[in-house]
Order: structure tokens, then sequence, then C-alpha cells
């Protein structure tokens, strides 16, 4: 969840600095190039007959698109939110033997040593199906970045999207309104992901969850309105589906308990090391000195005692 976010803020901020050199424009400054020509272009035509069918009004277009892509793409982010919430629980449960072998590797002396833990960690990992990603997947922010690059393009080099208003504020120009919505919607949303997840990986989470809110706050900040209504939109549909597997939660909680009934987590077994060969065989001779001393005490026990019994007789 969280290299996600950070994935998803990092990648937004690289397109908002590179996408107007994808632009170029003439002598005249009219645009042309294969950003325009085939993603600005259509999604303003796009625009242009969803505003026709609400007053003209380009802001109330751009929620319908919005609202369209969020749709789409529910059933895909509800189950890799699924998936997530599934490897944090195991994650919770698994945590005092992560711990363990994190103080086992703290304390390892060798890099074989090291290794030898690491394998021991993948293999907890493993055999209690724990994904590393998480579920996490590329589809969504795939199909968010077009739409994303088309929007942005199709404001900026659109007159009449440019100078449109929605309820007063232009949508070609930054708005702080937006930007401050945006933040609120997606600060409420990383708020509400941090419900129910265990007190341990809230901790590790709580830096990399707030950087969503700040990153979407800046892009709103500096790009056109228009771009604010579209992540504010999409951050009240982060909100609701944050909310939908927040109410899911128990159920998942409830069969990952049944499962481990059926499976209890048990510590992998350590990888056999040089190290712990030779370790190994030096008990076993010490173990077999001490038995072999222990053993021939014994005999001159009995040598002993036999031998006091005959002088007795």
């Amino acid at each position: 969840m969280k290299h996600k976010k950070i994935t998803v803020a990092g990648l937004l901020t690289v397109m908002l600095l590179t996408l107007s050199g994808c632009v170029r424009t003439t002598k005249s400054g009219k645009p042309y190039g294969f950003v325009y020509n085939y993603m600005a272009k259509p999604m303003q035509h796009l625009m242009e007959w969803l505003a026709a069918h609400f007053g003209n009004n380009y802001g109330w277009a751009i929620i319908v698109i919005v609202v369209v892509v969020r749709m789409i793409l529910l059933p895909v982010m509800f189950s890799q939110m699924k998936k997530s919430t599934i490897t944090q629980e195991k994650m919770a449960k698994v945590q005092p033997l992560i711990k363990e072998l994190s103080a086992k590797q703290k304390a390892a002396k060798t890099p074989d040593e090291q290794a030898a833990v690491s394998q021991q960690m993948m293999a907890l990992y493993r055999d209690n199906n724990i994904s590393l990603t998480g579920g996490i997947g590329c589809l969504p922010l795939l199909i968010q970045l077009p739409v994303f690059a088309a929007l942005y393009a199709a404001i900026r080099y659109s007159p009449d999207l440019y100078h449109a208003t929605f309820f007063g504020i232009a949508l070609g120009k930054p708005s702080i309104i937006f930007a401050i919505l945006s933040f609120i919607a997606y600060a409420a949303q990383s708020y509400l992901g941090l419900v129910g997840v265990p007190e341990d990986q809230k901790k590790q989470m709580k830096m990399a969850i707030w950087m969503s809110p700040f990153m979407t706050f800046f892009i709103s900040l500096t790009s056109s309105a228009g771009l604010g209504l579209y992540f504010f939109i999409g951050g009240l549909f982060a909100i609701l589906q944050t909310l939908m597997i927040n109410a899911y939660r128990p159920r998942i909680r409830k069969r990952i308990e049944e499962e481990q009934k059926k499976n209890p987590i048990k510590m992998p077994k350590a990888p056999v090391t040089p190290q712990s060969q030779t370790a190994s065989a030096i008990d076993q001779l010490k173990k077999s000195s001490t038995d072999s001393t222990a053993q021939t005490i014994a005999n001159r026990n009995r040598q002993r005692n036999a031998g006091k019994q005959h002088h007795h007789k």
C-alpha cells in the first residue's frame, strides 16, 4: 500500500513536469504532436459533447469523465485493496516471528548467516501465503495516467476549456479552493485507510500514507483547476473504496483466523550453512566426547565395585 501511494504520486508529479514538453507548438502557437493529436483532441471533443448536455458546463463534463473512469476501475481497485488488506492482516499474525528473525539478522556476524536468516524470512512469507507486493497491480494506474495526460493537455490548449468556469472558478487557471478540497479528500481517505490496521504496521505506514494528500495538493495548486476538480472527485471515490474495504475487513480477519486454526503459523527451519554444519559437527564431537568420558567413568566404577565384592568374598 505504501509503495503504491509513493509510485502514484511520483508518476503524477513527473507527468506534470514533462507534459508541457510533449505537446509542441508552431511559431504561431498552434499545438501539434502525438499527445495533442491522439490524446488532447479526442478529450476536447468528448468534453465538448458532454458539456453540451449539461448547459455547456465543462465542470460537469470533467465530473462525468471521472465518475465513468472510477466506476470502470472500482472492481479492480476494490480487489487490489482487498488483497492488500489480507496481506496486512497476515503480516500482523506473523509479526512476532518477523521481529525474532530481524533480531537474528542483526546479530548475524557473517554474510552467510545473514543470508540464511533472509531465506528463513522468505520461507516464513511463502509458507503463510503472504505476498510481498500486497496484491498491488498497475492496471488502475495505467488507465488513469492517459486520462490525466489528455485532460491536462486538453484544458491547456483548448481556448473554450481554458476560459470555462465552474461555480465561478476558472478551470484553466490554478485554484487554491480545488487544491484544498483535493487535499481534504485524500487526507480523509488516508485517515480512513489507517482504521483497523494493526498498530505496528500503522507506525510504518503513517509517513508514506500522508504523502499522497500533500503531493495531490501540490499538483492541484500548480496546475489548472480542471485537474484540481479531477483529483477532488477522484478523492471522493477513494474515500468510498476505503469505506467499503473497512466494512469488509472483519470478514477478512475472521477468514484468516479460521485458516490459521487449520494451519497454525510455524517458524520455518533455518537453512543449512557451512557455519551451522561446522557448529553442529563441533556439538556432536563435544557430545560424543562427553558420552565417551561418562561411559569410561561408569566402566571404572563398575570394575571397582566388582573388585570390592570379590575381595569381600
